[in-house]
């Protein structure tokens, strides 16, 4: 009977039940969405703090120091009595320890991610990837120790090398690293449609051929993102070359001796000698600009390079 009067009066309880459901669903998706945005703003206003006050500070430097003295002079002695501030030296610094580190992960990483790929049966490959990667989450103050005390006393043997240097700093940032230039590679690589390399063997070409000349330049753009984002790092890393490699700003080539990359620098000054405000203190604001303006190049050159060498499949 109740039924009925449901039906004389037009009115479906089901449908009603199917409106609260979507009204429920509807408000639950914009709780969600709400803290979604709210994460992503908080993420996106705490890097533009940093950037503000970065700038805000290396600004303050400038005041009291020339941009001449500082892109021009070929010495960096801001805590000695006669005072140098050219930012050459840790530049120089930073891309010695981090060409060494690229010489050493690019053809391990890329070595690593064709094999996984191409050669590894897929239980090996399944057991040897996260012991490959295991290798990115070892802390960086291990690797700076090992550095020291392993590697260097085992190539002096070998090459006349001080104390602290180059040579062995960058070492380890390429073991280091190379978890992420052959993660990132294997995943381009993979990506590669399996018809390339079919129309390749039936063509007569080898596997190796087919490797060099089908399916690296398809996954070009993915292996060269991952050189530059293990680029990225390897200019970023602070504890293995402040270890290994040293406090001495030097202009050199030369990967035997000590020298002093810009985030040794920074961690020197953040240890708290330099007064807050001193033109010493400020000092750190001035190279972690530099950085930052590096390390933002170097991913935007990433982006437009992995666009540029991107391939498209259906």
């Amino acid at each position: 009977m109740q039924s009925r009067n449901y039906s004389d009066n037009g009115f479906d309880p089901n449908s009603r039940n199917s409106l609260e459901k979507k009204a429920s669903e509807d408000i639950q998706d914009k709780i969600v969405a709400a803290i979604l945005f709210t994460c992503a703003l908080v993420s996106v206003l705490t890097t533009f703090g940093i950037v503000v006050i970065i700038f805000q500070v290396a600004f303050e430097f400038f005041q009291e120091v020339s941009f001449a003295d500082f892109f021009l002079d070929t010495k960096w002695t801001p805590l000695f009595a006669t005072k140098h501030f050219g930012i050459w030296p840790l530049i120089n610094g930073t891309f010695l320890t981090t060409a060494i580190a690229m010489a050493v992960a690019i053809p391990l990483g890329l070595s690593s991610a064709i094999y996984l790929s191409e050669y590894a049966q897929p239980k090996v490959a399944a057991i040897l990837r996260p012991a490959v990667e295991l290798l990115a989450g070892i802390p960086t103050v291990v690797y700076g120790y090992f550095a020291l005390l392993f590697v260097t006393p085992l190539l002096r043997n070998f090459l006349p090398l001080e104390i602290f240097n180059a040579l062995s700093a960058g070492l380890m940032m390429g073991i280091m690293i190379t978890p992420t230039v052959g993660s990132i590679s294997l995943d381009a690589i993979r990506a590669v449609p399996r018809s390339l390399r079919e129309g390749a063997y039936a063509l007569g070409i080898t596997k190796l051929e087919t490797i060099f000349k089908v399916v690296l330049p398809a996954a070009l753009s993915g292996i060269t993102a991952s050189i530059i984002l293990g680029i990225s790092r390897a200019v970023g890393e602070t504890m293995t070359v402040l270890i290994a490699a040293g406090q001495q700003p030097k202009l050199t080539i030369n990967v035997a001796e000590s020298v002093e990359t810009m985030t040794t620098y920074m961690a020197q000054i953040s240890g708290g000698d330099s007064p807050r405000g001193s033109l010493n203190f400020n000092t750190l604001y001035a190279v972690g600009a530099v950085l930052f303006l590096l390390t933002l190049a170097l991913n935007i050159g990433s982006y437009f390079i992995s666009n540029r060498f991107k391939e498209k499949y259906d």
